[in-house]
């Protein structure tokens, strides 16, 4: 049977589209399947860790934002920070898309409005969304349809938490991402462009972002008065688990591929490394190699993130703070371990 694409891409946020991008590069014929209209936005602190910036630039892409130079963390008595060694960047979520998408499609990627309802595989190919592929790529974000359709989902984790994003009109005070840690949540704050700060804050269900941030009297006068740019955005929970990463000739990348918490900031830095395997596994008919090159490229952040999420969500959590304060060696060790 005849192909349409090399490629049926689903999910048309930064890791979809990214993997796009590496598939044109090797030549492949792609589509990408995205029902949501642009702008597409994410409830997301927004911050590009500087290993992110590099690998942006090898696709052809480099979205406006603000320079990040390292990460703070504070909780109303104690602060710790740690710079990195190159800058990373806080870009708006939508402005990263666009440039993705502006990208791809340069390089002949074709993006349709479509929603994959269901596929079906054989030896020689996947069918969906009345397209024809030699293979599909799910990168369809937490509550992925082509995990869940390939019977690739696990039991989720039982640490539920969720995250919360708005933006303010203020002029940004600090070029780190700080991290405000309360009794219950973390709020990030990233600066994304001039005069606009992105607010993040991660908790279990039910959080009300207005009253942690409300908690914290730093935080709370230096957005007194600010106007709020966005509506509140809500995503999660986190905690989403796959039994593998593959099935015949389905493969998933990004937070499709299972997600651990965004209390470290690394999905899209790991995203695009799958995208990046993916496609090599893909271009040279090697999908079999996938999970393992998945595994090495996510050991570091799903170690390191799932201990700090298991500390985070235990009575151990107050001690987060004071532990960076008193090894500010450790800290900058695990942060530069995350940003590269």
């Amino acid at each position: 049977m005849s192909h349409d694409v090399d490629l049926l891409v689903v999910g048309g946020g930064p890791t979809g589209l990214a993997t796009a991008i590496e598939a044109r590069m090797r030549g492949l014929a792609v589509a990408v399947v995205e029902p949501r209209a642009a702008p597409v936005d994410k409830a997301c602190g927004e911050g590009l860790m500087p290993g992110a910036l590099p690998m942006l630039a090898r696709l052809g892409v480099d979205p406006p934002g603000r320079p990040l130079l390292g990460v703070r963390y504070l909780d109303g008595r104690r602060r710790v920070e740690h710079r990195f060694t190159a800058p990373g960047r806080g870009v708006r979520r939508t402005e990263l898309r666009a440039a993705l998408a502006s990208r791809a499609a340069e390089l002949g990627a074709t993006i349709l409005p479509e929603r994959l309802e269901s596929f079906r595989q054989d030896a020689d190919g996947v069918t969906g969304a009345g397209i024809r592929a030699r293979y599909l790529v799910g990168a369809d974000g937490l509550h992925s349809t082509v995990q869940r359709l390939a019977g690739l989902s696990a039991p989720a984790a039982r640490a539920r938490r969720f995250g919360l994003r708005r933006h303010y009109r203020v002029d940004a005070w600090t070029e780190l991402i700080e991290v405000h840690w309360t009794p219950t949540a973390e709020i990030y704050v990233t600066p994304v462009a001039g005069g606009l700060v992105g607010l993040a804050v991660l908790g279990p269900r039910g959080t009300d972002s207005e009253a942690v941030v409300a908690a914290v009297p730093e935080l709370a006068a230096r957005l007194a008065g600010a106007e709020p740019a966005t509506d509140l955005r809500g995503a999660g929970p986190f905690g989403q688990r796959t039994i593998r990463r593959r099935a015949g000739r389905v493969l998933l990348v990004g937070d499709a591929a299972g997600y651990v918490d965004a209390i470290t900031g690394e999905g899209l830095r790991i995203g695009f490394a799958h995208a990046r395997e993916a496609i090599a596994c893909i271009a040279e008919d090697r999908p079999g190699d996938y999970e393992r090159a998945w595994r090495t490229v996510s050991r570091d952040f799903r170690t390191l993130t799932s201990a700090l999420v298991a500390t985070a969500t235990s009575p151990l959590r107050g001690a987060i703070v004071p532990t960076a304060v008193a090894a500010p060696w450790a800290f900058g060790a695990i942060v530069d371990r995350l940003a590269r």
